[in-house]
Formats: structure tokens, sequence, C-alpha cells
């Protein structure tokens, strides 16, 4: 006997104790496919028999099985379900969960289930208990189907039993073997003129009377295909045989659906241009409308393709509905979703459903007449309201490439006007409240530079407190530059750090080639830049007239004084517009990765509150220390003075490390700023360009306006040739004595090949260390303490947040939406709320 069920369902095998239900269940079904009482009431009881469980053993089992529907797992229950009130809650959840329920009886005689149960040590129960059983299932069978079951099979002997092959059915909204390429086309309403001519544009040709296109692409109809438009019967026509060839698929509209019921003899109110096509119709036959008839009935609510990642339908479709099937879903996926209430020109609202849309297919659907396809958290309208006056419009997938034909006239006038009621985007409006639940809680993110990320709940509250409290306005947020690891520690003397190691690290890993680019000692700063406020407000979604921004790497604004800032950016941007940027990059916008000098313009309060106070109170300690010891010398007594002298020697050295990075800044003539990254521009993340190309961009720009701006210096290095290291460290001795805090090393690649290299490490100058670590650090015993510090847990850090960098880059290029982005920006933050030694 073949028993065919659909590849989603909740399967309820019925039978008495003996019947075989277990047996049946190992033969036809995964083991996790199987929920069984027995196993559920031993699980919350050690007793598989212990019936004083029962009602928590079902408590277990309800809950297995909603979370396996809601994941989209076939479900099989394994239990006796020989009472209505026992199938009752099953049925509730198939409901819920938008799937199939379906009753597999084992129908056998009360005396084989109690022979079976004889010979079974663990089932000596009264024979009343069977025969109860059996009762209860022949009262039951004529009545399954009445409680809610889509599909009954009832097996009445060991022969039928053991004779059952089960058939898994895919649901016919399942085709995620398609993988395209698709033309997802909007609702036609009958302008099958601007059909054609779309078609056309798209590259099919017209070939034995239907469109094919020569690359294979398939077209896929959302639906509305009626009323309104001049030429409905040429449109359904078109449309019909495109179906029949396999060039094309199509998904009903609520409009199409209306249509059936009419030809199936129903009662519908004839209006919304309904009326229209009747009139046409009135030229097919009996045969012809049967056909048509037969067509709009086939039609599936929509269509998950492409292994789940586009999912196509009239009116949109929920994540939890999709490649689900029952009437709710159905009913969605034609009329989408309204709030009850009524708008001023008589039509319903309808509820925003893609504005809570989380889900990681992309959604394209029509129905509601928009000016601009716009997209919204992974989904997209593209019904452009052709019959109003509009425009007829296709998604090209996967390239996400729009393409449209304009109406050639108003076939109806539209009741709420085709207008835009805003200067931003849908998707802009809907960032403007961010929600909390977006970037709570535990977290795993999977950028593509690095395995899975998981943010602790701990640390994503830690995040959450600082942008809500300190933060730049968050559309600004799109990148959090990285932490860096340091190069390992060095053994040679007098050294913490040293160029060597750094060599030594990337000519393990196989490099050739690295550049050593000078590390300024100023503060880190995120700087955006936009040609004008327009620009800004179009791609940010700003709109208090800002045409930039300047952040520093937790995402606070840098200046605190606005004018400032305005004209350092303004200064900038000037630079950008002289040397053509712009046009160079065919952009409006800019994003760089910069050092910002002075230290002292961020750090004044760390330089009052604690390097300065330090650094007196030492010199005063010394010199009043000093002199007693001198003192005390002279009358011949023996004291550690040149112990204390070479102390206070080391208290100058300190003071004059962190003085050296403090200036005065009154005017923008004090500032200068260091860009070393190109970033991002409209369209590309510039990770696929060299560093050294990115030294040679900004070399550009500061050579327009060396005043503001500075280039960094830098220097190849063969890590494989010893001449080459022996120069590599003698620049950075030289960058380090002139006041440098130190050098960085990078592969000329700006991703590393190998996911697990670093993509940069800092080697610091021994003065700039004595700011970090204190001003007797190189003093050898702690200088050889220090030497124990671990860089395991830094360079794992470091690697996480240059993938989440790079991630909210690409993210913000590719106009995901902003929660998107702020996934990955606060998942930089809260990394760096990880328990690791700052002063690495």
């Amino acid at each position: 006997m073949k028993i065919t069920i659909p590849e989603l369902s909740l399967v309820t095998l019925i039978g008495a104790s003996g019947s075989g239900k277990s047996t049946f269940a190992q033969q036809h079904f995964l083991p996790t496919e199987v929920i069984s009482s027995d196993v559920c009431r031993g699980l919350v009881s050690d007793d598989r028999l212990d019936q004083s469980a029962t009602q928590d053993a079902f408590d277990l089992l309800h809950y297995i099985a909603a979370k396996r529907l809601d994941r989209g797992r076939l479900t099989v229950i394994d239990a006796t379900n020989t009472q209505a009130a026992d199938r009752k809650h099953l049925i509730q959840l198939a409901q819920e969960y938008h799937c199939l329920p379906i009753a597999i009886v084992l129908n056998l005689p009360e005396q084989v289930c109690r022979d079976r149960n004889r010979l079974r040590p663990d089932r000596q129960f009264g024979d009343h208990v069977i025969r109860r059983h059996v009762q209860n299932i022949h009262k039951s069978l004529k009545g399954l189907q009445r409680e809610g079951f889509r599909q009954v099979y009832i097996l009445s002997s060991i022969e039928q039993i053991e004779s059952v092959a089960i058939t898994r059915q895919p649901l016919w909204n399942n085709k995620k073997y398609e993988q395209g390429p698709f033309d997802i086309i909007g609702d036609v309403h009958g302008c099958c003129d601007e059909l054609e001519t779309l078609l056309q544009a798209l590259g099919y040709q017209l070939k034995e009377h239907t469109y094919h296109h020569p690359e294979e692409r398939k077209v896929i109809f959302l639906g509305d295909l009626v009323d309104r438009g001049d030429r409905i019967l040429d449109t359904l026509n078109l449309v019909q045989k495109m179906v029949a060839a396999g060039s094309a698929l199509c998904v009903p509209g609520n409009h199409d659906y209306k249509l059936l019921r009419k030809l199936k003899g129903q009662n519908v109110k004839v209006n919304h241009g309904l009326d229209k096509t009747l009139k046409e119709l009135e030229l097919l036959d009996e045969s012809e409308l049967r056909s048509l008839q037969s067509f709009l009935d086939s039609l599936v609510s929509h269509y998950v393709l492409d292994q789940g990642r586009l999912v196509v339908a009239h009116a949109g479709m929920k994540q939890a509905y999709q490649g689900r099937g029952s009437a709710q879903v159905r009913e969605f996926a034609l009329y989408g979703e309204t709030t009850g209430e009524i708008d001023e020109f008589g039509l319903p609202v309808r509820y925003n459903w893609a504005s809570d849309y989380r889900g990681d297919a992309i959604v394209v659907y029509g129905h509601t007449p928009v000016p601009d396809p716009v997209w919204l958290n992974g989904t997209i309208d593209i019904d452009t309201g052709c019959v109003f006056g509009g425009k007829l419009t296709a998604l090209r997938y996967p390239e996400k490439e729009l393409v449209s034909v304009p109406a050639q006239k108003v076939y109806c006038e539209p009741i709420r006007p085709l207008v835009s009621e805003s200067a931003l985007t849908i998707q802009q409006q809907d960032d403007d409240v961010l929600d909390i639940t977006d970037v709570t809680g535990k977290r795993i993110i999977n950028p593509r530079l690095h395995r899975a990320i998981t943010i602790r709940p701990e640390n994503a509250i830690a995040a959450l407190e600082v942008m809500s409290r300190f933060a730049a306005d968050p559309k600004w947020l799109i990148y959090l530059p990285p932490t860096m690891s340091p190069v390992e520690t060095s053994k040679q003397p007098g050294f913490l750090e040293h160029p060597a190691e750094a060599f030594a690290y990337y000519r393990k890993q196989g490099i050739t080639q690295v550049v050593c680019e000078e590390k300024h000692m100023g503060s880190r700063a995120v700087v955006i830049v936009c040609k004008s406020s327009e620009a800004a407000q179009t791609r940010f979604g700003v709109t208090d007239g800002r045409f930039g921004i300047c952040y520093t790497r937790t995402g606070r604004p840098f200046f605190d004084n606005l004018p400032l800032e305005t004209e350092f950016l303004d200064r900038v941007r000037s630079t950008l517009s002289a040397t053509h940027f712009w046009d160079e990059f065919q952009t409006d916008w800019v994003c760089l990765d910069c050092e910002l000098m002075p230290w002292s313009v961020k750090a004044q309060q760390l330089l009052r509150q604690q390097y300065a106070p330090v650094g007196r109170a030492a010199q005063a300690a010394f010199t009043d220390a000093i002199a007693r010891l001198e003192q005390a010398k002279s009358r011949g007594i023996e004291v550690p003075l040149e112990h204390y002298q070479q102390r206070s020697q080391l208290a100058q050295q300190y003071r004059q490390a962190y003085r050296r990075y403090c200036w005065s800044v009154t005017s923008i003539a004090d500032l200068k700023l260091a860009p070393f990254h190109l970033l991002a521009t409209e369209g590309t993340v510039h990770t696929d360009k060299s560093h050294l190309w990115h030294l040679e961009q900004i070399a550009k720009l500061a050579r327009s306006d060396s005043q503001l701006l500075l280039a960094t210096a830098s220097q190849i290095v063969d890590p494989t040739n010893s001449e080459s290291i022996a120069a590599g460290i003698d620049w950075w001795f030289s960058r380090t004595q002139q006041g440098s805090e130190g050098m960085v090393v990078k592969p000329l690649d700006f991703i590393p090949q190998q996911r697990s290299m670093q993509p940069a490490v800092k080697c610091r100058g021994q003065e700039y260390l004595r700011i970090i670590y204190g001003a007797e650090y190189s003093l050898p015993q702690n200088l050889e303490r220090l030497r124990q510090r671990g860089l395991s847990a830094k360079r794992s850090l470091a690697l996480r947040e240059f993938a989440l960098g790079i991630e909210a880059l690409d993210r913000f290029v590719a106009k995901e939406p902003l929660r998107r982005i702020h996934e990955c920006t606060f998942g930089v933050l809260a990394l760096e709320t990880e328990p690791i030694d700052p002063r690495l």
C-alpha cells in the first residue's frame, strides 16, 4: 500500500497498545522525526511506564513537536491517540504552524494487540485497556476528517501494515531546486502592450507563439493579471502560454482569485475593473473558459525558490508562512494584512508586515502600488502602478537589478495618488526607530571573513549601554575599527616589542612582502564625508542638514565643538572636490579610517587625571628624595642614590613621552588628519585593493591640503631577505627616535588569503611603551615580567573585530537595513568589553 504524505506535515499514529506503532515509525521515519509519548514519559520521570507522569510527558511531547514544526521539520507522534480529545491539541498544533495534519490508523483486531502485549513484560496491564483502545478507534474512524485531519490512512491488517511504502511529496510551493535566473514582474492588470515591451527589454524573444529567453531565464508573474487594462485576455493568454512552455511561473493575485470565484459561479461584486475582464471573456467559448478556470485554479499561493533564498507572492509573505500551506497562508499571499482602519480615500490601511520582517529570504511582491520599488528589510514591492499611469517593473534575480517601462496611458485613475510622501526611503523611515531586540541577547553573526562569531548577552548589553548614552547618530555608524594585536614579545635586551618579530610572523605565514606604515600617535577616527547635505540625506537618511561626521572607534562624536567639526569636515570635502575624487570614484560619499592628531584633542581628561598627575608627583618625589640622598651620601652614609637617579630619569622620560603628543588646539590649523584606509565609496568596499593603493590615494589628497592632511610614511620589506629586514628595523628606529609611536606591519593585500592570519600587527617604540606600561617598565626585572604576556586572546579579538568591521561596510554598500549593519558595529563594541589586557 502506498501512502503519500506532504514533506512538511504532522503525522499522528493512532493505534491500540500492541498495534505496532513504534515499529511502524522506526521502519518509515528517521529517529529524530518521531516523538514517542513513552520516551517523553521516561525523560521526565526515568520510567516509561509511570502513568503519573503522563501529563508532563505530553507537555514535553507537544513542546518538542511545536519546535520542530516551527523549524519546518516533518514530525511524527507515536502515542495511542485513540480519543478525539487526545488528537485535538495535535490538530491545533498543525494549524498553528500551517502544516497538514495526517492520520495513520493501525486498526488491528483486539486479539492481535492482546497477544503481542503478552510477549512484552513491560506491558502487563489488563485486557480491558486494549479493549477500550480498540473501541475508541472504531468510534473515531468515520470522524477523523471532520476533526481536521487532511489525509487519513486506515491499515486494518498486518499484511497491509507490512506492505506500506511511504512517499514524501514536496509541497506545491516548494521550488527550492529552481535557482534562476529569474525576471520577476509586478502587477500587470491587463497592460499587455507594456508587458510585451518589458519582456523585450529583458531579452525575451517570441518563439513558437510564446516568449523564451536565449539564456534560459524564467519570468515570475506576481499575479493581478486581470482587470482595469485594455488587453486583459491577451495578458492571460501570454502568461498561460509561457507557464505551459516552462518559461514562466505565476502566483495568483486577489483580482485573479476574484475572477476564479466568478468563473466557478460564486456571487462576487463586479467592481475594481472586473467588468472590463468579464466583457473581454465574452469572446471565449465554454472550452476556453474551462481552460482559463483550470489555469487560475492551478496557481499556487507563493513559491520558495533558490534553496530558500527567494520567496515570491502577490501581497508578500511573512517568514512564519514561507513554505507552508494553509488557508491563512493563502489569504495573506493574496491580500496581505490590514489594520482594520480606513484611510481618507476609503481604502483599508495595510499593515506594514515588511517593517517587522527579519527573515533570511528575499521576498518580492506587489499588490500595493508604489511610485518606485524600494527595499525594506530584504523585501521589495515592485507594483509600480502601470495601470494607473505609472510603470511596469521587473526585478532581475539574483542581480537585484530593476527594469521598468512607462505606462502608455492612464488606464484607470487611482483612488490613492501614486506619490511619495517623504524625502526618505521606506527603509530609511523604518530605520528611524531602532529595535532593541535586534542588538541584544545572544547573537551569532556570520561574516564572510570569519567563521560564526558569538556575541554573549552580557557583552551585548554593555555595548547597548555605550551606544544609547554616548554614541553619535546611529545612522552614521556604518563601521567601527578593529583592535590590533602587537607583535610577539621580543627577547632582545631592553625591548618588549621589536620589528624582527613582526617580520618573522609574516615570514612563517609565507608572506614575501609587507608594508610598514608609520603609526601616528593620535586618536583613531572614522571620517565620513558626503558631497552635500542632500547626498547625506539620500544615502544615510540624516535630516539635520549635516554632510558628514567624525567619530571615535567606539562610535562617539569626536568633536564636542560642532562649528569646529563642520569646518574640519568642509576642509576635507573641499580637498575631495579639488582632487576630482567624486568623479573618479563615481560617488557622493566616502568613509575614511584615520588617525586624528594631536592625541590630546581627545585624551584631555586622560592626560589631566592620569598621566600629568603621575608625572608631576614622580618629579616632585624624586627631586626631594634625591636631594636628601645626596646629603646623606655627603656625610659618608651608603645610600641607593644611583638607583633613585635612574628612576628619576625614567620618570622624566615618561613625561617627555606623552608631552610630545600634546599641543593646544584652538582652531582647525592645530589639527592633523592622517587617513590610511579609503574604506568605502558608493557601490564599493575597497578591501580588494592593496595597502599601497590606499596609501597612494591618501597621498593625492594630502598633496592638495598638506596643512590639514598628512600622508602616512611607509616602507616595503621582504621578510625573507636579511638586508631588507635590517633596513626595515633601521626605519623603525629612525621613526620612533623622531617621536613616532611605532609602526604597523601588514601584508600587501588588505584581506589576507589565510583567514587565520592577522591583517596587521603593531610594533610600538620603546618610549611610547613607557606611556602604556609605566615609567619603569624598561627596568630588567619589570621587562622580564612583562614578557610573560599572552597574545592569543588579543589576536582572536583582532580577527573577529576586523571581520565584523568589513562585514558592516559590505552590508551598508549593499544597501541592507540599518539593523543588519548595526548587528556588526554593535558586535565590535560588544567584543571590546571582553576581559583582555587593554595595554596590548
